[in-house]
């Protein structure tokens, strides 16, 4: 059966989308999957298909080895083409998975690049000034904001973490808080937040309800979206997220994102020397995961690397 190749793409990113994936998640898979497009268009192949053939996918190797330097890059494209050649296959439009047997090279791990301590510093004071400076609906975003920078920063959490957080994740303590991480596909954990989480959690939890109380609204997520004028819904989206972060760069004229914050906080992790199983535990990854090239950029730049919780300084 013939088929056209853009219009399975097309419905293959909006399932995605469906599936709660980022907005920059789906944006690389449609690059992924033009890069194919392109790669058909250069071998004079119409954008329909019958078949993809062996001799095909090992010419499609090729090109990608000749067109991007990084293994990584070539190894992120072919897994988009996999996984769209897997919904292909539930759509019985293929009997097999044709990039199935695709031989990539290892995954090669980017050096962490962290945010530096005095940006870290920097950004928390300039979030808490927005909060005292402001009222209303702005100074309940801008608390917001405080705990997202904390539940990072703090607790290492992925924004997709973030994003399916309730006021019960946070769990109360004799000296302060926890934050309950629930993984569909792995058994729930809790990570401590710093003392400096008590207060901001506290004030932004009481404007919270207060807020949801007098506008009638009924939301149990921790987080919210919201416009400048009223809340739009409970939770908060990885791509919400993001565009926090997209705001907080251009006022703090950092490079900060929410991935070189986690990496600040895995580092201040190994500087209170906190056992290597419990770190791998927090983030959310498997017990084989490495954190040498943690270990190897600490050794090279001690004194670069020494991030502490904030009430510490």
């Amino acid at each position: 059966m013939e088929f056209n190749l853009i219009e399975k793409q097309q419905e293959f990113l909006k399932l995605l989308e469906k599936q709660g994936k980022s907005f920059n998640t789906v944006k690389n898979y449609k690059a992924d999957l033009q890069c194919f497009n392109g790669f058909l268009v250069h071998k004079q192949q119409h954008l329909k298909l019958r078949s993809f053939s062996p001799t095909q996918v090992q010419e499609y190797s090729q090109f990608l080895d000749t067109k991007y330097g990084s293994s990584n890059s070539v190894r992120r494209r072919v897994q988009a083409l996999r996984l769209f050649f897997d919904y292909l296959l539930g759509q019985n439009l293929f009997s097999e998975n044709p990039l199935k047997k695709m031989a990539v090279s290892p995954k090669v791990l980017d050096l962490p690049r962290p945010t530096p301590f005095p940006e870290v510093i920097k950004t928390y004071q300039l979030l808490k000034n927005k909060v005292a400076t402001s009222e209303g609906l702005i100074q309940l975003v801008s608390a917001r904001n405080v705990i997202i920078f904390h539940l990072i920063y703090g607790a290492g959490l992925k924004v997709s973490d973030m994003a399916k957080l309730h006021f019960s994740s946070i769990l109360k303590e004799q000296k302060g808080y926890r934050v309950l991480v629930d993984h569909p596909k792995r058994d729930p954990y809790s990570i401590p937040l710093p003392a400096i989480f008590n207060s901001d959690f506290q004030f932004y939890k009481t404007h919270y309800l207060q807020f949801l109380k007098k506008e009638e609204l009924e939301i149990e997520e921790l987080l919210f979206n919201a416009n400048p004028y009223k809340i739009l819904a409970g939770g908060l989206s990885p791509r919400g997220t993001e565009l926090f972060f997209e705001d907080l760069r251009k006022i703090v004229k950092s490079e900060m994102t929410a991935k070189s914050l986690r990496q600040s906080c895995i580092f201040k992790w190994l500087n209170y020397n906190v056992n290597h199983t419990t770190i791998k535990e927090w983030m959310g990854v498997t017990p084989s995961y490495s954190l040498d090239l943690y270990l190897e950029e600490l050794k090279k730049d001690p004194s670069g690397k020494v991030y502490k919780d904030l009430e510490d300084e």
